[in-house]
C-alpha cells in the first residue's frame, strides 16, 4: 500500500463475470487489480509480484484454493488472503481461518460487504507495519539514529514516540553537537508524516537577507538575482515536517512573518501577492537558553509560545554515562571500515579519559576525535599517545588527582541513582516546631533543585527520577522566577 492509499489486489476466480464484478468492487476502493481464472496462473503471478490483498476462491478448476492458501502463508506471509466460496460450511470457514485466511466471504456478496472486509484488512496491515517499524527502530541502545541506553536518552526516546503522530510544535534544546537534527528526523520518521518531505533549514547558516526567501520562496524579479520563481521550504514541506534549526538567529521582523504563518498556515512568497496554504508540522531547535532570549527581547514571546509546545531537552554527552562507550565503539567500527584500518578497541587509559572529559562539543566532538585518531595512526589499539591536544590536558588532571576508571557497576549506579529525601541515617526528616514548616511551593522547589544538582544539571534525568515530565520542571522554574520575590508566593 502506498502513501496515497492505493493498494494492489489479485483475484483468483474461475468465473469471468464474477471476476469482472469483484474487480469493479475493488477498483472503487482505489485498488490496482489483476484477475486470473486458474490457480496455476495465480502462482505464476505471485512469482512476479506480491499483492497487498489476495481474493481467493476455494474451488478452482485446476487446484484447491486451500492449497494456494497454504502456499501463500509459507512463501508470502505478508499477503492478506480473503477466501470466497459458494459452498460454505462452518467447518470449511474454520479451516480457512486456521490456515491463515484473514476473512471468509460467502457468494453472493455485494460491494459493501467486500469493501468492509478489505478496509479492515488494510487497517490491520498498516498497524502491523507500524508495530514492526517501531520494534525494529527501538532496541536496547539504538533508536532512530540515536545511540545510547542511559536514563536521560530513554526519556528522550519516550517523548519522541509520544509526540511523533501529533501536529503539536516541538522545540528541541541542547548544546551544540547533542543531535538536535537527529531528534527532529526521528520525530518525522516515527510519525504519520514519514512518507512526506522532511525539510531542514539552519537559520544561522543562511544570510539574513535571504532567509525569508529560503523559508517562503520568491517570485521572478523579487530582488536582484531572482531570475525565476522559486519554492521555499514551506512549500516543499507541505504535509511533511519543517525543521528550523538555530531559530534564535532569526531576526525579529522575520519572526513576525513566521508567527503569522504558524497561526494561519498561509504565507506569501517574497515579491508575490498570492496566498499559499500548506499543512506543515513545525520542529524548531536552539543551543541557547530560549527563555533568556525571550526576556532579553531577542525572541518574540508570542512566537515562543507557538513553537515551545512540546519541549525536548537533549542531554550533553558528559551526563550520559556509558553511552560514551557505546558511541566510541560505534564510531570506531564505522571509521575502521571507511579508512581501511583495523583498530580493535581503546586502551583502559583512553577509556578513562573519555569517561571524565567534559566533551564541550558533545557527540560531534567525540566523533571527530575518534576519526582523527584513526586517520592519523596505525595500530591495533587506540592508545593515549594518539589523543589530540584537548584531551591530553584531561590525562594530566587524571594523573594528578589519581582518578580511577569507572567500573561497570559504578556506571550503572551513575545512570540509575535515586534521589534521597531522607536524612543521613535514612530516616525521613521530621518537623520539630512551626518554624521548620516551609511553604509547599518552596519545599517542592528545593526538592527539584536538589534533584537537578544530583543529576549534574540534567533536567530530563531528574524529571525521570522524580517521575514527572521535564516540561513540568521548566514550567515551575519559570513560575519561581516570576513569583519568588513577591510578598506572597502562590502554591504551584
Amino acid at each position: 500500500m502506498n502513501a496515497k492509499g492505493v493498494f494492489s489486489a489479485l483475484i483468483i476466480e474461475d468465473s469471468m463475470s464474477l471476476g469482472a464484478l469483484y474487480t469493479e468492487y475493488l477498483r472503487a476502493e482505489k485498488a490496482s487489480v489483476t484477475h486470473v481464472n486458474y490457480g496455476s496462473d495465480a502462482l505464476n503471478e505471485l512469482k512476479q509480484w506480491q499483492p497487498d490483498i489476495l481474493v481467493l476462491d476455494i474451488q478452482l478448476p485446476d487446484m484447491s484454493g486451500m492449497d494456494i492458501l497454504a502456499y501463500v502463508r509459507e512463501y508470502y506471509p505478508d499477503i492478506t488472503v480473503i477466501m470466497i466460496t459458494a459452498h460454505a460450511t462452518v467447518d470449511l470457514a474454520v479451516d480457512a481461518m486456521k490456515a491463515g485466511a484473514f476473512d471468509f466471504l460467502i457468494k453472493p456478496f455485494d460491494a459493501k460487504r467486500l469493501s468492509f472486509i478489505v478496509r479492515n484488512a488494510l487497517k490491520q496491515r498498516q498497524l502491523a507495519n507500524l508495530v514492526s517499524k517501531y520494534e525494529n527502530s527501538l532496541s536496547k541502545d539504538h533508536y532512530m539514529g540515536f545511540i545510547g541506553d542511559s536514563i536521560a536518552m530513554q526519556a528522550v526516546y519516550r517523548i519522541i514516540g509520544n509526540v511523533a503522530n501529533s501536529k503539536a510544535s516541538v522545540f528541541i534544546m541542547g548544546e551544540s553537537g547533542t543531535g538536535k537534527e537527529v531528534c527532529a528526523e526521528a520525530i518525522h520518521q516515527v510519525g504519520n508524516r514519514q512518507s512526506e518531505a522532511f525539510v531542514a533549514l539552519n537559520c544561522a547558516s543562511i544570510p539574513k537577507d535571504l532567509i525569508e526567501s529560503e523559508i517562503f520562496g520568491h517570485t521572478k524579479g523579487a530582488f536582484t538575482g531572482a531570475v525565476s520563481n522559486r519554492e521555499g521550504a514551506a512549500t516543499r514541506s507541505h504535509k511533511g515536517t519543517l525543521f528550523l534549526d538555530e531559530i534564535c538567529e532569526m531576526d525579529l521582523a522575520l519572526q513576525s512573518k513566521l508567527l503569522r504563518f504558524i497561526q494561519t498556515g498561509s504565507f506569501q512568497r517574497v515579491g508575490g501577492v498570492k496566498e499559499e496554504v500548506v499543512d506543515v508540522r513545525f520542529v524548531s531547535a536552539t543551543n541557547r537558553i530560549i527563555w533568556e532570549e525571550v526576556k532579553a527581547g531577542r525572541f518574540r514571546e508570542d512566537l515562543f509560545y507557538r513553537l515551545h509546545v512540546i519541549p525536548i531537552d537533549l542531554p550533553p554527552l558528559r551526563d550520559r554515562g556509558r553511552d560514551i562507550d557505546l558511541l566510541s565503539n560505534k564510531f570506531l567500527q564505522e571509521y575502521n571500515k571507511e579508512e581501511d584500518k583495523s583498530f580493535t578497541g581503546f586502551s583502559p587509559e583512553v577509556e578513562n579519559i573519555f569517561e571524565h572529559y567534559s566533551w564541550p562539543g558533545n557527540v560531534r566532538q567525540l566523533q571527530n576525535v575518534i576519526r582523527q585518531m584513526i586517520v592519523l595512526n596505525k595500530s591495533d589499539l587506540i592508545d593515549v599517545d594518539m589523543l589530540p591536544a584537548e584531551l591530553m590536558q584531561m590525562r594530566q588532571e587524571i594523573a594528578g588527582n589519581n582518578i580511577k576508571p569507572l567500573n561497570q557497576d559504578s556506571k550503572k549506579n551513575h545512570n540509575d541513582s535515586n534521589i534521597s529525601l531522607f536524612s543521613s541515617d535514612n530516616v525521613p526528616r521530621k518537623l520539630q516546631d512551626e518554624k521548620d514548616i516551609m511553604p509547599l511551593w518552596l519545599s517542592e522547589k528545593q526538592t527539584i533543585e536538589e534533584a537537578i544538582a544530583v543529576c549534574g544539571g540534567n533536567v530530563p534525568k531528574a524529571a525521570t527520577l522524580l517521575e514527572i515530565s521535564a516540561s513540568t520542571i521548566y514550567r515551575k522554574k519559570q513560575a519561581w522566577e516570576e513569583f519568588e520575590n513577591k510578598p506572597c508566593n502562590p502554591s504551584l
